[in-house]
């Protein structure tokens, strides 16, 4: 994937902050949810039951924000993402489109959506039209998941921002359930909905000329790296590879094989309309 720094406008730099609320079920993303199920599986406890929405503020403190080379490039990587994401979906949106801000914390930091951790993963808060991303999400994402790659990191940013226009759109409620899609069929059509959203910015992202400053075109290759992301957090696989078997009643992001098609559908056509649910 080829992208150059931008003016890292598209950033809200928190990774000096810190919080102590708990972030609402609503607002987990794909990592605090994969993380959730491996630990209550492994120590027997449930511990979605603790994300049952915030009690109230408490003391946040700010601090220091260290950095690195490679974090500092990270970040103009994800502002850059994010530029071209949202110049995309105002192009077909037009006045519908808001545009926001990716937040970046270290650890923890106390959203509008509650208390969020390094646990939690990236995510989409509705109460303040936000995406919350820690930075080192994606060496998990690398290292624990086994998705490497610039394109496999934005098409977790494009996913989020797909949630943000769901928001928009109020497309941000499940419209349908059933056998096929597990109990929580509401949840996994939402989330398989912003899978595709996110193929419809990979669409525009692959078309050649476009390159600029701050934005992003894609190159041989990419479309994999993505398609490999999208199967590597599927919950099939995953609780395969937590619990040695799969629960379909327990899916709330969809297999690998749905995520996989709803990313492929966007990314092929590059029409929003092939992401109606």
């Amino acid at each position: 994937m080829e992208w150059s720094p931008g003016n890292r406008g598209n950033i809200e730099d928190a990774r000096g902050r810190s919080g102590g609320r708990m972030v609402q079920m609503g607002g987990l993303g794909i990592g605090g949810m994969l993380l959730l199920l491996i630990l209550s599986w492994a120590t027997g406890t449930n511990l979605f039951s603790m994300f049952g929405g915030g009690s109230g503020a408490v003391d946040t403190s700010q601090g220091p924000a260290p950095s690195s080379p490679a974090e500092e490039r990270t970040i103009d990587m994800v502002d850059a993402v994010a530029g071209d994401v949202q110049d995309t979906w105002q192009k077909i949106l037009g006045s519908r489109y808001e545009r926001t801000k990716v937040v970046l914390f270290h650890d923890s930091i106390d959203s509008s959506c509650g208390m969020a951790d390094a646990a939690t993963g990236p995510f989409y808060c509705p109460n303040d039209h936000k995406v919350y991303l820690d930075t080192g999400f994606f060496d998990e994402l690398d290292r624990r998941f086994g998705a490497p790659g610039d394109f496999a990191q934005a098409y977790v940013i494009a996913h989020e921002f797909g949630h943000h226009v769901q928001q928009l759109l109020g497309l941000d409620r499940g419209s349908r359930s059933g056998p096929a899609m597990g109990a929580n069929g509401a949840s996994v059509a939402v989330e398989l909905q912003a899978d595709c959203f996110a193929g419809v910015w990979g669409n525009a992202a692959s078309q050649s000329g476009r390159f600029q400053a701050g934005h992003v075109e894609l190159q041989p290759g990419d479309a994999e790296e993505g398609l490999r992301a999208a199967a590597a957090i599927g919950d099939d696989r995953l609780q395969k590879m937590t619990t040695g078997r799969v629960m379909p009643d327990r899916f709330t992001h969809g297999t690998s094989a749905q995520r996989v098609e709803a990313f492929r559908r966007g990314f092929e056509s590059g029409d929003v309309r092939m992401c109606e649910r």
